[in-house]
């Protein structure tokens, strides 16, 4: 292993830190694929991220803050190597500065474009969203109103389908590691004339670096379709999960009698029909989730004690591409949520339960959300194409005013340079947390002053070009300006018992600017390096904490004969830890240092096992660095892990 990590250290060495903010065109002939995320820009002039099956193997992902971690643009947080304790610092992804405080639901997260995160608090549970089984996620850095609503940002997660053949073909992979790290991954699917199938299953789990630094991830996932005829197809899909996490605790502080644990669970069951014709083709899907998040023994001194959380979301998609005449599409959809939960409370007082159990049903939330938008394709000579587009979407909200978004972009194509611009409106209603937060808290139960909340906004313009210097090089650049206004924000009045009270309002308006650069190069054949730079900037310090002002990503991807190596590299400055941005009633002091961490993944091909039998090793923080995402919870140093994949078909 020494050995091995040595070899490694010396190629990372050779790295230049940047961030990485790749994209494809039609001439793009790289084969070699990054450890981070290919960007696409659709019909409206609006990027997305997409991380390929092949990019969240090769960065060992057992979870999404794993396969998002060399991603631009985004931040992570977390306290173990498995498992997220909740959605605060335990466990969170943040996008462009979003996200980045609790509530958080400015970015909200879907699997095969369905609602799938904690709508109790409104906010993400990352272990309700498992990698394994799924075919690429994608990442919305801005509001999409064509794509999805009621966010700022999103992260899809798609799963894998059935190839176009008759057979079964399938996946499997296991590894061993530091901290008795198993992650355990099988996935298979097939096809038999017009029925095709799929089936995932994962399982995951490590005692941490740390005392009480535990967690086991464990989910089952499946789907079945059928063929009607040549343009029509219906199917149905589930999902279940059963995680667990616990706080490793402030190591500052004298460690806690009994280890809080975050328990987490969800089912999801969606069905769908699809049709294709030559100049139409659409879905409708509706589905229905269930879940908890559950808090225990959350007894540290301004702890919640024990807090369970359970939602239930359902609702529908549907969506319509049409193409009326050569070279124009429009785009109809609607989309309708209806979510509700409740609050089961045992809070703390002087480290103990207190025994006060509560139990509250919150009100039923929905959201009717149609939208349309129209765009067209004007061939200015044999090698230029001009595409301007426009849209508007409508939200019908039962306990706030309507809104709506308008959205809209052009773009310059050819097969050397994309030079593109886009403006969309972005809307975030108030949900369940307003009334779950006051319900925690016994003696605030009369106070509703969530109901003068409204929805938050924000004014987003991005321009930007990608460019092909020749087939080998690709540079990227992208420069973004959001206005936020509306934020929701809540004062937590200080004194015991914890907390005696909590008012919601709005806070009037704060702006975030930022920069993207990046460039790829295939170095040799079949070996390509990635590097780049973001910058974020935000006239609002003392209520954005998350927002390291640069942050820099490098790859390093490919072949070295039989040998493939995967080297993701990153950087970021300092920045403040705690999510206290949306309580006025603290003040966030807590400067975590700037770091730089390396990971690698080795692996040589063992035919015998199949097309993608292999042997792998896995190298995490090469450079054993001392770094952390919260003050008092430090990460691993250099870690390990072997393992073993196959397949067949």
């Amino acid at each position: 292993m020494k050995l091995i990590k040595s070899k490694i250290a010396v190629v990372a060495s050779f790295l230049v830190v940047g961030q990485v903010h790749a994209q494809s065109m039609p001439n793009l002939v790289v084969t070699a694929k990054p450890d981070i995320a290919e960007v696409e820009i659709d019909r409206f002039s609006s990027t997305s991220a997409v991380i390929t099956e092949e990019t969240i193997r090769d960065l060992h992902a057992a979870d999404l803050s794993s396969a998002l971690r060399n991603t631009p643009g985004t931040q992570i947080t977390r306290y173990n190597p498995v498992g997220s304790f909740g959605g605060d610092q335990g466990g969170s992804v943040f996008i462009r500065g979003m996200g980045l405080s609790r509530p958080g639901s400015e970015i909200k997260t879907y699997i095969d474009n369905v609602p799938m995160y904690m709508p109790v608090w409104g906010h993400a549970l990352l272990d309700l969203l498992p990698v394994n089984g799924m075919k690429d996620i994608t990442i919305y850095k801005s509001p999409q109103p064509q794509v999805s609503g009621n966010n700022f940002a999103s992260i899809n997660l798609s799963t894998k389908t059935a190839g176009p053949n008759n057979g079964v073909s399938g996946n499997a992979r296991v590894s061993y590691g530091s901290y008795n790290t198993v992650i355990e991954q099988v996935d298979m699917a097939g096809r038999h004339n017009d029925v095709d199938f799929t089936l995932a299953q994962g399982f995951s789990k490590s005692n941490g670096a740390r005392a009480n630094g535990s967690g086991r991830l464990a989910n089952i996932m499946g789907s079945a379709g059928f063929k009607i005829d040549q343009n029509w197809k219906v199917g149905i899909s589930g999902i279940a999960l059963n995680n667990t996490a616990k706080d490793p605790g402030n190591n500052t502080l004298p460690a806690p009698a009994i280890a809080p644990t975050y328990d987490s669970a969800a089912q999801m069951v969606t069905a769908f029909a699809r049709h294709s014709y030559d100049a139409v083709e659409g879905e409708i899907r509706i589905y229905s989730n269930t879940g908890n998040g559950n808090l225990n023994n959350d007894l540290v001194s301004g702890g919640w004690g024990n807090s369970f959380n359970n939602f239930t979301m359902q609702g529908l998609r549907w969506k319509e591409s049409i193409t009326p005449w050569q070279g124009g599409n429009i785009l109809l959809g609607l989309d309708y949520d209806s979510s509700t939960g409740s609050v089961t409370s045992n809070p703390a007082d002087s480290g103990a339960l207190t025994g006060n159990i509560t139990k509250t049903t919150l009100p039923t939330y929905k959201l009717t959300s149609p939208y349309m938008g129209i765009s067209h394709s004007f061939m200015l000579s044999n090698k230029w194409s001009l595409v301007p587009s426009a849209g508007v979407r409508n939200y019908q909200n039962n306990q706030y005013a309507s809104k709506t978004a308008p959205y809209g972009g052009i773009s310059l194509v050819s097969d050397v340079a994309t030079i593109f611009f886009n403006a969309s409106q972005g809307v975030n209603y108030p949900g369940m947390e307003g009334p779950a937060l006051q319900a925690s808290i016994p003696v605030n139960w009369a106070n509703q002053s969530w109901k003068n909340l409204s929805a938050e906004e924000m004014s987003h313009i991005e321009v930007g070009g990608k460019f092909f210097l020749d087939k080998k090089t690709r540079l990227d650049a992208s420069l973004f300006q959001d206005t936020i206004k509306n934020r929701s924000i809540f004062t937590i009045a200080s004194g015991p018992p914890f907390p005696p009270s909590a008012t919601w309002s709005t806070f009037g308006q704060y702006t975030m600017q930022g920069v993207e650069l990046s460039a790829q190069r295939e170095i040799i054949p079949e070996l390509t390096l990635f590097g780049g730079w973001t910058y974020l900037n935000n006239n609002s310090v003392a209520n954005l904490p998350y927002v390291p002002q640069n942050a820099f990503n490098a790859a390093l991807t490919g072949y070295v004969g039989k040998i493939r190596l995967s080297v993701d590299a990153q950087y970021q400055t300092s920045f403040y830890s705690q999510t206290l941005s949306r309580n006025t009633g603290s003040t966030n002091t807590t400067l975590v240092n700037g770091f730089t961490v390396a990971n690698a993944r080795v692996s040589y091909p063992i035919p015998a096992l199949g097309k993608k039998g292999e042997v792998f090793v896995i190298v995490e923080n090469i450079f054993n660095q001392q770094y952390s995402y919260r003050q008092g919870y430090p990460m691993p140093g250099t870690w390990g892990s072997i393992g073993l994949s196959t397949s067949f078909n």
